[in-house]
């Protein structure tokens, strides 16, 4: 087997609303395509003003414009092309909800049917009698935060009394998930791993999906950074995904950034990381010179998601979406025969919506490399349509979801 596999993560970017997107209030969410319609009209931002159309003529010319034409009904401004090299198409997600985890396991082949538990929107978020057995096991005399809160938002706010007082912060989305914010140096990052260890195992009972240990430096509100040094327990998936099947069968399965997170470490070779999506372009295009014949490489590239989408930011999305368009003629110049990329994503998170939730929308679904075809592929009905291709591409059994796009 010589074939290679790619898949590329675009972290949030969604291009349109899903058809189930009403049930979440996600009715109006269009990630791209009200990015793209910024750009058109001039969006201010803290820099100035953004001048002309989103400029993304790699992705255009591999079927982008088209796969969103597919979500919405029409190409969005300035991804017009007279001629696609990709298969393209748009890919809705059957699982329950529309987080991180379940979007990635589903397009390796497992759809999550239940949804996780959330905390409620309130204040306090948390419940007591899992806070109690947290500070007593974590040994930590007191939390700060106990609320729904921005990751930047609640540093400025808190940290000074996190260094003061060395009491944790923590604070949840929207998410199915538990967030701890603690300074690197003064409560140190081992500690703040081991207590995040130990919120995991308490939280299970609740269906919380992850733990995030977010660390930060500084020492002054509004100088606080948090750091590549971030960490997610994850439940791992319920059931075999593409990455277990290729492991089992002797293949390489690389990681790259947070996928080995994502999956819990499970059906993974190799762990690469990389502090920010230029890293991470960086750290794939050395496996594209590196990887074996019948290997997958998985990246996320997650400031699309953290910087860019929950903070509401349209022209600093945009400015990464071309910073990563720049970056394909390089990729696929490197691409050997029977090698096969998948650019895709886990959800969206349109950063002109309303809070800082991600949105319910369709997916890209781009193949593109010497294996691919040029062709429409539709709409489809799940990700795990996508991992269905990758394994038939890889020469694999069928996993035992989604049905293969060609």
């Amino acid at each position: 087997m010589t074939n290679r596999a790619f898949i590329l993560v675009m972290d949030s970017f969604g291009i349109g609303a899903a058809p189930d997107a009403a049930r979440f209030g996600d009715q109006d969410a269009d990630t791209l395509g009200h990015i793209a319609a910024a750009c058109a009209a001039g969006q201010a931002d803290r820099m100035g003003i953004r001048q002309g159309k989103l400029r993304v003529p790699n992705l255009a010319r591999l079927g982008l414009g088209r796969a969103a034409e597919l979500a919405g009904g029409e190409v969005p401004v300035g991804l017009e092309t007279a001629e696609t090299i990709g298969a393209y198409g748009a890919a809705a997600e059957l699982s329950a909800g529309k987080d991180t985890p379940s979007g990635h396991w589903e397009m390796a082949g497992c759809p999550v049917p239940v949804d996780w538990g959330y905390f409620p929107h309130t204040i306090p978020a948390f419940p007591a009698e899992f806070l109690e057995a947290f500070q007593r096991e974590a040994n930590i005399p007191g939390i700060l935060g106990n609320c729904h809160a921005s990751g930047t938002e609640i540093l400025d706010r808190l940290g000074e009394e996190h260094i003061r007082t060395r009491y944790p912060i923590c604070y949840t989305s929207a998410d199915s998930v538990f967030q701890i914010a603690a300074h690197e140096q003064h409560f140190g990052l081992e500690r703040l791993l081991d207590i995040c260890a130990v919120a995991k195992r308490l939280l299970e009972p609740y269906r919380i999906a992850r733990v995030i240990a977010r660390p930060f430096l500084g020492e002054k509100s509004g100088a606080f950074q948090r750091t590549a040094n971030r960490r997610d327990l994850t439940t791992p998936p319920p059931e075999p995904t593409l990455l277990d099947v290729l492991k089992e069968a002797g293949r390489e399965v690389i990681s790259v950034g947070k996928i080995a997170d994502i999956f819990g470490g499970r059906g993974l070779t190799q762990k690469l990381k990389a502090p920010d999506n230029a890293a991470l372009a960086d750290v794939t295009l050395d496996c594209v010179a590196k990887a074996p014949a019948g290997s997958l490489t998985f990246t996320n590239f997650v400031d699309f998601d953290t910087l860019f989408g929950h903070r509401r930011d349209v022209v600093g999305y945009a400015t990464a979406l071309e910073a990563f368009d720049a970056r394909l003629p390089s990729f696929m110049a490197a691409l050997r025969p029977g090698d096969l990329a998948l650019i895709t994503a886990d959800h969206g998170c349109d950063p002109t919506a309303p809070g800082t939730d991600h949105t319910r929308e369709f997916v890209p679904a781009i193949f593109f490399g010497p294996a691919a075809p040029k062709m429409s592929l539709g709409r489809r009905d799940s990700f795990a349509d996508m991992g269905q291709t990758l394994a038939k591409h890889l020469g694999i059994n069928p996993l035992k979801h989604g049905k293969a796009c060609f």
